[in-house]
């Protein structure tokens, strides 16, 4: 979201890809050991000593990943950041360094790009993370974000997604659901603006769930926490495409099962109230939702006693042999198979949506 005026508007043209770049990253100065160099030469110049090196990379397209109509600009360089830096977190790893690029039609001015990088710049801030390098093009139609995300691990601390055990527990950070409810209360106003212009949305009830939809926060937090509680998780994964899927990518990957309690499941009371106005079941949100950005991950038995009183965890299921299969235990303790039902960016939009409803 950007509110273009004629009298702040300054064409892209005017600054060229170079003259560009040197703008929009005037004010990102290296601030870990561990960046050589950053911005301003070939490539960017990193020394982790006997660490090892964690990449991942997250493309994001207007239409398809976020809806400008109702995400502003700082929100979203903010989110793009969080977007990568939760996958390194997923590896039980420390993000580092990330690069930007960015291909941008000719209807966005260079103050919306600032708007942009403002966010970027907010988030790698807060989450000590050096912005060394990236690229800038145009683009035929709308606006693509592609950032790729550095982090450091020992190698021993690394956590795949390949290690659960039978028996191990399944765990997750935080609570579900939010961030889709909040997707859903901003489609909903979209529509109503759309029908009357007027029209004045009272967002104030679901501030919660839409700070998790437009300014999500990555799990920063876990690696740190478990080490200080002396637990290394067997396997570990994010969540961005629903509680659900990530379940399954662990047990496919690990070559065991998962039964998941309805009830152990946590959501926060604003998920179900928002439900109920909806029509819509909690437990099916939570499951394929997605975009919590929460981390989902498996520990030993012997471990319980050292994260239960956790405020931060909850334990939700735990995993079992691969022939007994992957299933969802109800409140009326019924055993349902589970099924990813979480967000494809391959199908069709509206398809996404009507397997979610």
């Amino acid at each position: 979201m950007f509110q273009d005026s004629q009298d702040m508007r300054t064409n892209l043209s005017e600054l060229g890809e170079f003259g560009l770049i040197d703008h929009l990253t005037k004010g990102f100065e290296p601030k870990l050991s561990s960046t050589v160099k950053a911005i301003g030469d070939d490539a960017a110049v990193l020394n982790f000593e006997n660490k090892h090196t964690i990449v991942t990379t997250d493309l994001l397209v207007e239409g398809v990943h976020f809806d400008l109509a109702y995400m502003p600009l700082k929100h979203l360089g903010y989110k793009a950041v969080m977007v990568n830096a939760s996958d390194v977190y997923a590896m039980n790893a420390k993000a580092t360094q990330i690069t930007v690029s960015i291909a941008a039609s000719n209807r966005f001015p260079v103050e919306a790009l600032e708007e942009l990088y403002s966010g970027i710049e907010l988030a790698a801030k807060l989450y000590n993370i050096d912005v060394v390098g990236g690229d800038t093009t145009s683009s035929t139609s709308g606006l693509l974000i592609s950032i790729t995300a550095l982090g450091i691990a020992e190698k021993e601390d690394i956590v795949y997604r390949s290690g659960a055990k039978p028996n191990d527990l399944l765990v997750v950070t935080g609570d579900l659901g939010a961030a889709y409810m909040g997707l859903q209360i901003l489609e909903r106003e979209k529509e109503v603006f759309k029908a009357n212009p007027n029209a004045q949305p009272d967002l104030d009830p679901y501030t919660y769930l839409i700070e998790r939809q437009l300014k999500p926060e990555a799990r920063k937090d876990i690696a740190p926490l478990l080490k200080e509680l002396g637990v290394k998780p067997t396997s570990m994964i994010d969540i961005s495409d629903g509680l659900s899927s990530e379940i399954i990518h662990l047990c496919k990957n690990s070559q065991v099962g998962a039964n998941l309690y309805e009830e152990k499941i946590p959501l926060d009371p604003a998920v179900i109230s928002v439900c109920e106005e909806f029509d819509i079941d909690s437990t099916t949100i939570a499951l394929s939702g997605g975009e919590d950005y929460e981390l989902l991950f498996t520990i030993s038995q012997d471990d319980f006693d050292k994260i239960k009183a956790n405020p931060n965890l909850s334990v939700i299921g735990h995993m079992t042999e691969e022939k007994e299969g992957m299933h969802l235990i109800t409140r009326a303790n019924q055993k349902l198979p589970l099924i990813a039902r979480g967000w494809n960016s391959m199908e069709d939009k509206n398809e996404n949506s009507e397997k979610k409803e």
